[in-house]
């Protein structure tokens, strides 16, 4: 009984830590959408570049990169992020939200 737990019991550990691991990348993804469409909302608002640029900051992750630009009457944010953990995995989580800008309704 005893060499059943000690072979099972580290499995246990490495699999408890890939769910904890996999919760908290899903909370960044979920950061990232939220930041961008945050972003996308202030950008369509024609809000300054600066202040697109902190709001899509505050609701994204720790080290996130925002990048706004806009294409025709669209603007385009996307937010760039590395999920919490290891950094030896090669892991990029990303979203764009894309919004028509009000200047150009009507």
């Amino acid at each position: 009984m005893t060499a059943e737990t000690a072979v099972v019991l580290p499995a246990l550990v490495l699999f408890a830590m890939a769910l904890v691991w996999a919760l908290l990348a899903a909370s960044a993804q979920i950061q990232c959408v939220d930041a961008a469409r945050a972003g996308a909302r202030a950008a369509a608002r024609q809000e300054p570049p600066g202040v697109v640029q902190e709001m899509a900051r505050q609701a994204a992750p720790d080290g996130a990169r925002v990048t706004v630009s806009r294409q025709g009457d669209l603007v385009h944010v996307l937010v760039v992020a590395r999920p919490p953990g290891p950094d030896g995995l090669p892991l990029e989580l990303r979203h764009e939200a894309v919004a028509l800008a009000e200047d150009t309704v009507g």
